[in-house]
C-alpha cells in the first residue's frame, strides 16, 4: 500500500507587502471595530464606513469581515445586537457592553506597545542604514570596528 502525500502548503511570500497589509488590517479591523462602537451604538454598514474613515481607508471591512467578527464580538459578549426598522427596512444595531468596552481598553494598550516597538524598530533600522552608507561612501567595507 502506497503512503497517502499530503500536498504540500502554499509558499507563503513574506517579502510581498500584500502579505503584510493583510495580517496588519486582520487585527487592525477587529481593534477599529471596537473603536467605533466605543462611541455608540451602529448597524453594520456605518461600522464599516466608520472604521474606513478613522483608518483613512487602511482598513476597508467589507460584509464578508465584519459580520464575523460582529457574531464572534456577540458571542463573546463583547457586544450586543438588537432589531429595529430604518425606512420600512430591519437592520441589527450593535452595541458595546462593558465587556466589550473593556477589551477595548486592553486592546488600545496592546497596540500602543506594539506600536511603540515598531516606532523603536524603525529608528533603530534607519540608523543602521544611515551607518552602513556612511561606511559605503567612506570606502569602509567591513562590518566591524577590529
Amino acid at each position: 500500500m502506497e503512503p497517502l502525500r499530503r500536498a504540500a502548503p502554499p509558499r507563503v511570500n513574506y517579502a510581498s507587502r500584500e502579505y503584510w497589509a493583510g495580517t496588519i488590517k486582520m487585527g487592525l479591523s477587529k481593534f477599529f471595530i471596537l473603536r467605533v462602537l466605543h462611541d455608540g451604538p451602529l448597524h453594520g454598514y456605518d461600522i464599516a464606513r466608520l472604521v474606513a474613515r478613522t483608518t483613512g481607508g487602511c482598513c476597508s471591512p467589507t460584509e464578508g469581515t465584519i459580520y464575523p467578527v460582529l457574531r464572534e464580538f456577540e458571542t463573546g459578549g463583547f457586544v450586543t445586537a438588537t432589531e429595529e426598522v430604518v425606512q420600512g427596512r430591519q437592520r441589527r444595531v450593535y452595541e458595546l457592553t462593558e465587556a466589550g468596552r473593556a477589551a477595548f481598553r486592553v486592546a488600545l494598550d496592546a497596540w500602543m506597545e506594539a506600536t511603540t516597538a515598531l516606532q523603536d524598530t524603525g529608528r533603530a533600522f534607519a540608523a543602521a542604514d544611515h551607518a552602513r552608507a556612511e561606511r559605503a561612501a567612506s570606502g569602509d567595507n567591513s562590518e566591524c570596528c577590529a
